[in-house]
């Protein structure tokens, strides 16, 4: 699947930052856009209904961006 990217800029609590590079150090293959994708594709997954077709469609990409990312053994999302 070819995607376009956009980078955001956010702020984020210290705490959860430190998280993030403890768990970053540990699992290579992972790094923080991977981390932010996967856990943003999550969250709106969770939240998500698709009642309309339109929001069937942003569910649907969703769940392709959250099980790529996952899956994913190179950086190509």
């Amino acid at each position: 699947m070819n995607t376009t990217t956009v980078s955001i800029l956010a702020e984020i609590p210290e705490v959860l930052h430190e998280s993030l590079q403890v768990y970053l150090e540990t699992h290579t293959s992972w790094d923080q856009d991977r981390v932010f994708a996967a856990a943003l594709s999550q969250f709106l997954l969770q939240l998500g209904e698709g009642n309309t077709p339109q929001e069937a469609e942003g569910y649907r990409s969703c769940a392709r961006v959250y099980l790529e990312t996952l899956f994913e053994q190179s950086k190509s999302y």
